[in-house]
């Protein structure tokens, strides 16, 4: 079968030469002689979508983010069910802080997937729950909880075991004023992994925020026996007016 996007035609050894050098050339690290290779290849093959698809990854390594997206958009037009060429869209969009169009990016190219997600394998789910966590995170630093929220459930929805990803949800959460709610994530990250302490850090601020002083101690505590180094878990508790263990010994 053609590579995606491929016309009709096979290539030729040349041809599929340059591809593959230019291939290499962008995944390697190495734009301006992917970009040699690549524009060979379209001087004979205009519509090849990957070729336009791996001229945008090329542009993107040099930070050129105009001519990334120019690349990628023609890839797209070419084949618009070029999921991977979609995702690389949204990622150029959100570097470049079009946040909202890198969001419908990635829900459209989820959508482009087969139904149910089973067209799409675990490194392209991997790829959009990365990219929703960063639009979570550029959410949340731009002052915007529930649209970082928002964000951090769709990545879950696709890698629901990244603990890193609902720690955030949860802070994000809070900061939107919904503590209960990220209650409800923390204690799903602890019934997951009981020892890990940053949910138990974090689950003692959100129980301190709605005044369950006496349980955000003990989570704390908790914190601190999993993970002695946890200094802020330990400036808690000195804030909270509660000794930490080693206080107590020493007492």
């Amino acid at each position: 079968m053609p590579p995606i996007g491929a016309p009709g035609a096979r290539l030729s050894a040349r041809e599929r030469l340059a591809l593959v050098r230019g291939r290499r050339g962008a995944e390697r690290g190495a734009p301006e002689t992917a970009l040699q290779d690549l524009q060979e290849l379209l001087a004979s093959r205009p519509g090849f979508a990957d070729a336009h698809y791996w001229v945008g990854l090329a542009h993107e390594r040099q930070g050129q983010l105009d001519l990334a997206a120019q690349s990628l958009e023609e890839a797209l037009r070419l084949n618009p069910g070029y999921v991977e060429a979609r995702l690389a869209l949204a990622c150029v969009c959100e570097q470049r802080g079009e946040w909202s169009r890198a969001r419908a990016l990635a829900e459209s190219a989820r959508a482009a997937a087969a139904p149910g997600r089973g067209g799409l394998d675990a490194t392209t789910l991997g790829k959009l729950a990365n990219l929703y966590a960063a639009l979570g995170d550029a959410w949340r630093e731009a002052g915007a909880p529930r649209e970082a929220a928002e964000a951090y459930r769709r990545a879950l929805d696709l890698g629901p075991r990244y603990h890193d990803v609902r720690l955030r949800l949860a802070a994000a959460l809070r900061e939107a004023g919904l503590p209960r709610q990220a209650l409800a994530e923390l204690e799903r990250i602890l019934r997951a992994d009981p020892a890990q302490p940053a949910a138990r850090v974090q689950l003692g601020v959100t129980l301190w925020s709605v005044g369950r002083r006496d349980e955000a101690a003990r989570a704390w505590r908790a914190a601190l026996d999993a993970d002695p180094s946890l200094d802020h878990a330990r400036a808690y508790l000195r804030m909270a007016g509660v000794p930490s263990q080693e206080s107590d010994a020493e007492a």
